[in-house]
């Protein structure tokens, strides 16, 4: 192994990033003349822009997030743009695309679909390519994640099929058939404790609900079911150990929960609802 895999490994551990090999991995690949595949026991050091590799791994000894630095995230079947205004998708948020799936067995149906909040656009693109007839609305109150979601729409030739705004959804005038969302959901407390990536360089506004993280679902039990047709379903993730708070919450939301799934941990982390 050279030596610019052994410095850097022990750079990379010494400010104890989890998973430092596949970590470096990506970075000489983004930094890579090459398209071939990167081996740490085998590279060409020739093969690597090294002033372009040593500005990455600096970025993630900063504790930078590998998605914020080479602006790029996987999510669901498709990659997407992602930078400091929006928040990293997450493995754990496909699981609304999976719900969604679940409910609706026919995807060619018309369905009209709301994506609050929408962020990088990765719910919304991700539910356009699965459900080609969709109609979606994708909203967000920051401009800057809405001109990211825009990069996304353009990459995976979603136009005809998803229209952004910058709107509250609690003034939108329509009903919806699927109307899914990723609220903030994280105390201030648990921001403030969270990992250098998380409370450096994602963007607070995705990520905080409230001083007890529950902002988000106290309003959507209020709102969300006049924004609803008939046979609508809502699906949403929430917080760790946020459940038992979500079910009362929704008591008397006019809207009936129907199905918790857990996340690949164990943790309940999306609930699903219909209209009453």
């Amino acid at each position: 192994m050279n030596n610019l895999i052994k410095e850097s490994l022990i750079k990379l551990k010494q400010k104890n990033i989890t998973s430092p090999e596949l970590d470096l991995r990506i970075l000489l690949k983004h930094a890579s003349k090459k398209n071939d595949e990167i081996i740490l026991s085998n590279l060409n050091v020739d093969n690597i822009d090294i002033v372009k590799f040593k500005s990455y791994l600096q970025k993630r000894i900063n504790r930078q997030p590998i998605a914020k630095i080479i602006k790029n995230k996987p999510f669901w079947k498709n990659d997407f743009y992602v930078n400091n205004f929006v928040l990293d998708p997450r493995p754990e948020t496909e699981l609304i695309i999976e719900e969604a799936l679940n409910i609706f067995r026919n995807k060619n149906l018309k369905l009209k679909i709301l994506d609050i909040g929408t962020g990088s656009g990765c719910l919304a693109v991700s539910l356009a390519k699965e459900f080609k007839n969709a109609s979606i609305t994708a909203i967000d109150i920051s401009k800057e994640a809405l001109e990211v979601a825009e990069k996304n729409l353009k990459i995976h030739s979603c136009y005809n099929q998803i229209q952004l705004k910058m709107i509250d959804y609690k003034i939108i005038n329509s009903k919806f058939d699927l109307i899914v969302s990723n609220p903030p959901y994280l105390t201030n407390e648990q921001f403030n404790n969270a990992d250098p990536e998380v409370r450096n360089f994602e963007p607070k506004l995705a990520l905080v609900g409230g001083d007890d993280g529950l902002k988000f679902y106290r309003e959507y039990s209020k709102n969300i079911k006049n924004l609803m047709n008939k046979r609508a379903y809502f699906i949403c993730e929430i917080g760790i150990n946020q459940r038992q708070d979500c079910e009362e919450i929704f008591e008397n939301s006019g809207l009936n929960l129907n199905k918790i799934v857990n996340d690949l941990q164990g943790i309940e982390r999306i609930l699903s609802f219909s209209k009453i």
